[in-house]
This record gives C-alpha cells, sequence and structure tokens, in this order.
C-alpha cells in the first residue's frame, strides 16, 4: 500500500519539487507531535513517581515502617496507577469509540497533568497523619484512569492519520507516540539528577516536589498542540456504521485479541518498570550515588531514542512479529548479564547495562507495539481493545513487577530474581508473537466493520 499523500518532492521525476506538503501530511505531523508529548506526559509523570517513590515516599508517607517494608509499601502506591488504567482504557475506549479520539486526548492529558501536580503540593504523613498515604493512592488512582486512555487514543489518532497519507509507514509515524516512553524518562531523569544535587535534607523537604509541579508546563504544551489537531479520519468515516453492542462488550464478545494483545506487551513493560524506577531503588541500595544512577537511566533512554524509531521503521519493511521476537530474545539473553554488571559497582558498567537492557532489548520489543496492536482491531472498537490490551500489559508487566521483586529480594536476597523476572516477562512476549498473525500489510480503511482482526488459530470476524 502506497502513501496517498507523499510529503515535498517529485518522486516521479527525481526533481526538487516547490510543492509544500498537503494539507492531510501537515495534520499527520501535528497528531504525531501531538501523539509525543502526551505520551512524554505520560512517562514523565509516572516515572518521576516511581523514581521519587524509590528514593524517599517510604520515609515521608509510610514512617516508622521497616525500610524493606516501606519501599514494598511506596511501590504498592506505585502499583495503584496501574491497577487503575484497564479501568481507564475501559472507560476512554467506551467514549472514543463513540464521540472520537480528540475529545478523549483532550481530557486525558489534563488528568494525568493536574493529578501530578497535586501531587507535587501533597502534604506528608508527618503533616496530616494517615491521611497523607489515603490521598496519594487516591491521585495514583486518578492517574492511572488517565493514562489507560491516554495512550489509546494517542497512538490511534497518529495511525489512523497515518493510513490516509502514509499507510505503508504506520510502524514509523506510531513511534512517535512510543518514543514518550524515553523522552519522559530523560525529562524525569535530568530534572530528578538535578534536584539530588540538594543536600538530603532539602531534598526530602521540598526538593522531591518540584519535578511534579514541573508537569504543569508539559501540560500547557501538550494542550495548546492538541487543540489544533482535527479527529481521525478513519473515525469519522466509521462512525457512520452503528454497533449492536458497546465497544467493550463488542470485544470482550471474543477475548482472546485482547488477551493476546496483552500477553505481547509484558516483556516490553516488566523490563521497562525493573530497569527505571525499581532499578533506582535497587542500585542506590548497591552503592550507587543517586546521580550515578540518573545517568545511567538517562543515557540508556537516550539510546532508546535511537533504537526505538529504528525498530518501528523495520516492523514496517520486515513485519511487526520478527523485530518484536528479536527484541524478546535480546531482553531475555541480557537478563543476567544485565544484573551481574550492575552488581559490579562500576558507574560505566550500571551505564552499559542500562543502555543494552533498557535501550535496546526493551526498546525493540516496544517500538513496533503501537501500531501492531492498532491493528488487531477494527476501527469502531480500536480504541477499546487497543487501549484494554495495552494497559493490561502494563498492569501485569509494570505495575507487580517492582512490588514483586522487592518482595522476592527482602525474601531472598541477591539477583537472580530479577533476572528470572526479566526472563519470564520476555518469554510471555515470544510465546504471544508466535501466536499473533502478521498484520503489518493490512488496510486499516477496510477495517471499519470488522470487530478484530483474526489470530493464525482462526477467525475472529
Amino acid at each position: 500500500m502506497q502513501p496517498s499523500h507523499p510529503p515535498a518532492g517529485d518522486l516521479t521525476s527525481g526533481a526538487p519539487s516547490t510543492r509544500q506538503p498537503s494539507p492531510d501530511y501537515r495534520q499527520l505531523r501535528r497528531v504525531a507531535l501531538s501523539g509525543l508529548l502526551g505520551t512524554a506526559v505520560e512517562f514523565y509523570d509516572f516515572l518521576v513517581y516511581g523514581t521519587i517513590a524509590a528514593l524517599v515516599f517510604g520515609d515521608l508517607f509510610f514512617p516508622g515502617a521497616d525500610p524493606a517494608v516501606g519501599t514494598i509499601a511506596a511501590f504498592g502506591t506505585f502499583a495503584a496507577g496501574y491497577v487503575a488504567r484497564p479501568l481507564g482504557g475501559i472507560i476512554f475506549g467506551h467514549f472514543g469509540d463513540r464521540l472520537g479520539r480528540k475529545s478523549m486526548m483532550l481530557l486525558t492529558m489534563t488528568l494525568m497533568g493536574s493529578g501530578s501536580f497535586l501531587i507535587g503540593v501533597l502534604p506528608t504523613y508527618g503533616t496530616i497523619g494517615v491521611w497523607a498515604p489515603v490521598l496519594l493512592v487516591a491521585l495514583r488512582v486518578v492517574q492511572g484512569i488517565a493514562i489507560g486512555g491516554e495512550w489509546g487514543g494517542a497512538t490511534l489518532m497518529i495511525v489512523e492519520h497515518a493510513e490516509r497519507t502514509q499507510g505503508s509507514r504506520r510502524g514509523l509515524w506510531s513511534s512517535f507516540s512510543q518514543l514518550g516512553g524515553p523522552l519522559g524518562s530523560v525529562l524525569s531523569a535530568g530534572v530528578v539528577t538535578l534536584l539530588s544535587a540538594l543536600p538530603d535534607g532539602q531534598f526530602r523537604s521540598w526538593g522531591w516536589r518540584v519535578p511534579f509541579l514541573l508537569s504543569v508546563v508539559l501540560l500547557a504544551v501538550g494542550l495548546f498542540v492538541r487543540l489544533r489537531v482535527t479527529e481521525s479520519p478513519l473515525f469519522t468515516q466509521a462512525e457512520r456504521e452503528p454497533l449492536d453492542r458497546t465497544p467493550i462488550m463488542e470485544v470482550l464478545r471474543r477475548p482472546k485479541p485482547v488477551l493476546l494483545a496483552a500477553c505481547v506487551g509484558i516483556g516490553a513493560f516488566t523490563s521497562q518498570s525493573l530497569l527505571t524506577g525499581f532499578m533506582i531503588s535497587y542500585a542506590v541500595g548497591h552503592g550507587y550515588s543517586r546521580p550515578q544512577v540518573l545517568t545511567a537511566v538517562t543515557v540508556a533512554s537516550c539510546v532508546a531514542l535511537l533504537v526505538l524509531p529504528a525498530a518501528s521503521a523495520l516492523s514496517d519493511r520486515v513485519g511487526r512479529r520478527p523485530v518484536v521476537l528479536v527484541g524478546a530474545v535480546i531482553s531475555a539473553a541480557l537478563a543476567f548479564p544485565v544484573l551481574a554488571l550492575v552488581n559490579s559497582g562500576s558507574p560505566g558498567l550500571l551505564i552499559l547495562a542500562l543502555s543494552l537492557g533498557l535501550g535496546v532489548g526493551q526498546s525493540t520489543m516496544y517500538g513496533p507495539l503501537g501500531a501492531l496492536l492498532t491493528e488487531m482491531f477494527g476501527t469502531r472498537v480500536r480504541y477499546t481493545g487497543a487501549s484494554l490490551g495495552y494497559q493490561a500489559a502494563t498492569l501485569v508487566g509494570a505495575g507487580f513487577s517492582p512490588l514483586l521483586a522487592s518482595s522476592l529480594l527482602a525474601a531472598y536476597g541477591g539477583s537472580t530474581p530479577v533476572s528470572l523476572l526479566l526472563c519470564a516477562g520476555a518469554a510471555i512476549t515470544a510465546l504471544t508473537v508466535w501466536r499473533l498473525r502478521e498484520t503489518h500489510t493490512d488496510d486499516l480503511d477496510s477495517a471499519a466493520s470488522r470487530v478484530i482482526v483474526p489470530s493464525q488459530e482462526g477467525t475472529c470476524r
């Protein structure tokens, strides 16, 4: 399938063209920027929380507990945000499939940024007692619900706009929403690195609040861009076709594709969660300074900014399945070496470890995921189906893996449980990819009335 609106340049004569990019192509670029900013806000807010939770939340919101228990409790509130994400996928997916993508994108970004800002002004346990952790969990749930709808709306808008202008490069364009992950990680780690240079007392009293408060800047920029995008053309066309059931009932009527969509993302999210928020707590406990660990996360995220779009573009040529499978194999193969490098105590080897595990293995799995999940569902239920699958993967892969890893370390010690968790996540992704049908050449225009793309085992029309 060839792009119907190529960018500037005369592709037939080889001579430069004076034509300006078409309005559809300019809109696609604007939608791609919108998706990038939205997912950057999402990951910035969630990774800032994971970083701060690993560093100080155990003391500020769960005082008096054993240090290991305090860390587990802090990561428990981290998981609370992930538990709410599938609910957000259902809620925003329903209205996104009924009312449109754009309005849901504006609402999810507003809720996410506002929740992060309110965490930044939240009193601690020493000020309001037990209400502090209660409010913290409540705000995490609000964030989780918002994020549950954010990724689906951002990714679908990009892919559905790209279908009309750059259909053969859906994977590459969808990588803009995926790039929000490492970009948000770079921003969060950079801000926390600067603030962690403060004396410990100042960081614990007010410094930890600054990264949350700064999220309002990303929110303002993101809303400005999103107000200028147009509704998805595929949704506008497909909404003329009525559904017999609500989107969630239509999707759950045949749950197998949603389960496959969830399982294919588990490896990427397990790796991302263990090698960012959890790794900060783990590495600091093994003698690294906070700036050293945050620098390593930042460098690894910069590597991901290069690997992720390359993997996504490659998936347009060879297919989504082989690229994700290679990423899963790399991630599993690196699981034990990465932890061994971290345990060495060398800051240089720590940077190498995270660059390999997060920047290469995880990014190769994660890059094609946006296009892959989008292509698994028809337009009328795409927001609901893709969001539910994606958020279920984050719940299992990212929501509980830090909590499980902290508990296993407290019980058994050593890094082996962490490596085994990384291997397990990669194995689930690899086995799921083997069960999927290749979708990178599918025509999304003809998928409006189709509920779900068939898997290898049978039809799901």
